[in-house]
């Protein structure tokens, strides 16, 4: 797993919370009816890594320099695809934005990563993927779902907490996510500035 993919940058967050470290604010912070969420296809693979590069420079001084700099491999996104684990948010048929899904366990999906461009930020992309991903979750029958993201950033835990996660206790971490943290962290992470959270699709 890259690490890349462990951060979540969807650029529309909180509207008056979001810092975007120089990336001019959309004129409107609306959701608009412009953008189509999709599961992704292989014509729409080639532009999610710019995706994620121009992301990226919204967690600059919260991540390292290396993290940030990392792309997923086109082997990931085409594996994701295929599962059916991979959405993206098209504006005129072109990606902006897109949400992947990895199994930590066969009962336990995990959002791993969640990128909206700048340019389309502010604009409800990025709820509507995490939305669409619960939805998904949900009707799949699963219990809940999980990702891990940054405490103090305000685009990543109050964003997901406004959007109906909580956070998971360390003491009711299963194996699956014990190991995820100790991935990332081996990769440069500082637990201290992450957490677990968690969608009950039950709620």
């Amino acid at each position: 797993m890259q690490i890349r993919r462990l951060l979540d940058v969807p650029s529309d967050a909180a509207q008056i919370d979001l810092v975007t470290d120089g990336v001019a604010p959309a004129s409107k912070h609306l959701v608009t009816e412009r953008y189509a969420i999709v599961l992704a296809e292989a014509r729409h693979l080639a532009v999610l890594d710019d995706i994620e590069l121009a992301a990226a420079r919204l967690l600059s001084g919260h991540a390292p320099r290396r993290v940030l700099e990392e792309t997923t491999p086109h082997g990931v996104f085409v594996a994701a695809m295929q599962r059916g684990h991979l959405w993206v948010a098209l504006d005129a048929d072109s990606p902006v934005g897109f949400a992947q899904v990895e199994m930590l366990a066969s009962d336990h999906p995990h959002l791993d990563e969640i990128d909206v461009h700048p340019a389309h930020g502010r604009r409800g992309v990025g709820t509507r993927l995490v939305r669409t991903v619960c939805a998904w979750a949900a009707a799949a029958g699963y219990a809940q779902i999980t990702l891990t993201t940054f405490r103090r950033v305000p685009w990543n835990m109050p964003w997901y907490t406004r959007l109906g996660w909580v956070e998971l206790p360390l003491k009711n971490w299963p194996d699956e996510v014990r190991r995820q943290v100790a991935s990332e962290t081996a990769r440069g992470l500082d637990p201290a500035r992450r957490l677990v959270m968690v969608y009950r699709c039950a709620q």
